[in-house]
């Protein structure tokens, strides 16, 4: 029998449950036990491991034959057709800077197709939902992609790489894009960017050199709200979630800017 995505739906958010107080309720006098991934640049904290254990461990003794693809080294092949994506801390150096922009971002994978995503802003408590057909929600409001049509008026989010070339080659896409639209916001976390577009706060959102755990829950909750999303990663080019209505000027702008060169 295939998995419910209604019951995926609630283990994940009794899954988030678990971790949101600990990580909203810091001692921020207190270290946070930082250290470096990638780069100088790419942040991990004590933190994001507890969380991706504290997960994985919650949705594993619910469903033991689930696999799991995590930011934090959760890998673990699927004998159940469902598998987990867990991004533990997205934005970890906003959650290290104590700013906006941090979230518990996870997601189920039904055979290869996002069929379940939940994203809880940590900062502002807001949760969003949504489960593949069936509708995204803000904190169990129904929500929509924005109804902007002038590329020329709408407000665009960003992100940038860890890797130095490559931020240099997206500060120059980025330079063609800002005298083509309304202005740019950069909040430093993927899954929160893709939420914005879906309530509508933003008109759109792109970003290269992004991973699965970047996007999975927040590319669904992103689609179920009306937005297009566009993704490039297989040939290195961006990934974007664009309103409707300027979804074809957005994405030739996209083209045309170099933003899916190699």
């Amino acid at each position: 029998m295939s998995p419910d995505p209604a019951a995926l739906l609630v283990l994940a958010d009794q899954a988030i449950d678990l971790v949101v107080p600990r990580l909203t309720g810091l001692d921020r006098s207190a270290a946070l036990g930082v250290g470096t991934k990638s780069s100088s640049t790419d942040l991990v904290t004590e933190y994001d491991r507890w969380c991706e254990r504290t997960l994985t461990d919650h949705l594993a003794s619910a469903r033991p034959d689930d696999g799991f693809v995590g930011e934090e080294g959760a890998d673990r092949a699927s004998r159940s057709g469902v598998t987990w994506v867990i991004d533990p801390i997205d934005g970890t150096t906003n959650f290290v800077y104590d700013l906006p922009g941090s979230s518990v971002s996870v997601a189920a994978r039904i055979d290869g197709i996002d069929a379940v995503g939940v994203v809880h802003d940590l900062v502002r408590g807001e949760r969003y939902r949504a489960s593949l057909g069936a509708g995204a929600t803000l904190d169990g409001r129904p929500i929509r992609a924005s109804a902007e049509t002038s590329l020329p008026t709408a407000l665009v989010a960003t992100g940038f790489s860890y890797d130095a070339d490559r931020r240099r080659a997206q500060a120059e896409v980025l330079a063609e894009i800002v005298p083509e639209v309304r202005d740019i916001r950069r909040f430093g976390g993927a899954a929160i960017d893709l939420c914005l577009v879906a309530c509508g706060r933003v008109d759109a959102y792109y970003e290269r050199a992004l991973n699965d755990w970047d996007v999975a829950a927040g590319g669904l909750i992103a689609r179920e709200a009306g937005a297009e999303v566009d993704d490039r990663r297989a040939d290195h080019g961006a990934y974007a979630a664009v309103a409707p209505g300027i979804a074809d000027e957005f994405l030739a702008l996209l083209e045309r800017a170099g933003a899916h060169r190699p």
